[in-house]
């Protein structure tokens, strides 16, 4: 499990090669909306990757950045949260849309999920680390908002998405930004002694300290 902890998001972007392998010799066999949904499922695994891999610098962002702690390396993200959260959305709120393309509202959910992580990484950490980049927007940018706007010109276009459709997938969006994102990972898993610390290398990726330090001076 510890392994698990330290390295899913290297494992998640195996499964996401893996995954474009698989899209790209089915592409002619899937229907429209199944492709989006599959290309979104690939893209969050690739912006975990961007974020926690390369360049890296999640944790630091957060616990050092976004919501300052005294013991950035465990509080209030530590390695446990942040796989379980990432793991799964990824998982269970991305990947199951792709089985059943004509919900609407269940692939609809993650599409606006995908886009809305901008608010964050396009605006918030930019804002406070006084950047123009920060890890996860690059995967905002060019993967999420693009496929997004397409799959809901797609769903808007041929009429097949309803009122409901928009209504329950929004809530769904909200409830899992709420629960899982919110509660979850910096309520009931966060913990300032917790055991699950993250690596020294995944503190120091994208220089954030470095970066701190520029702006206080």
């Amino acid at each position: 499990m510890n392994f698990i902890r330290r390295h899913w998001y290297n494992i998640g972007l195996i499964v996401a090669i893996v995954a474009g392998v698989y899209l790209a010799f089915t592409w002619h066999h899937m229907a429209i909306l199944q492709r989006l949904l599959l290309l979104n499922f690939i893209a969050l695994l690739i912006h975990q990757f961007e974020e926690y891999g390369f360049p890296g610098g999640e944790p630091a962002i957060m616990n050092m950045v976004l919501q300052p702690s005294s013991t950035p390396e465990r509080y209030p993200l530590n390695q446990n949260s942040a796989m379980i959260t990432n793991v799964s959305i990824a998982y269970i709120m991305y990947l199951i849309p792709v089985f059943f393309p004509n919900v609407i509202w269940l692939g609809l959910a993650p599409t606006l999920f995908g886009m809305a992580q901008f608010i964050v990484h396009g605006i918030m950490t930019n804002k406070k680390l006084k950047t123009f980049y920060n890890p996860g927007l690059g995967a905002v940018v060019f993967l999420h908002i693009p496929i997004g706007i397409y799959y809901i010109f797609q769903i808007q276009s041929t009429g097949i998405a309803s009122g409901w459709d928009w209504v329950i997938g929004v809530a769904y969006m909200f409830l899992t930004a709420f629960i899982v994102v919110n509660k979850m990972t910096y309520s009931w898993l966060a913990g300032k002694n917790s055991p699950h610390v993250f690596a020294e290398e995944e503190m120091r990726r994208f220089n954030v300290q470095e970066k701190i330090k520029r702006i206080k001076s």
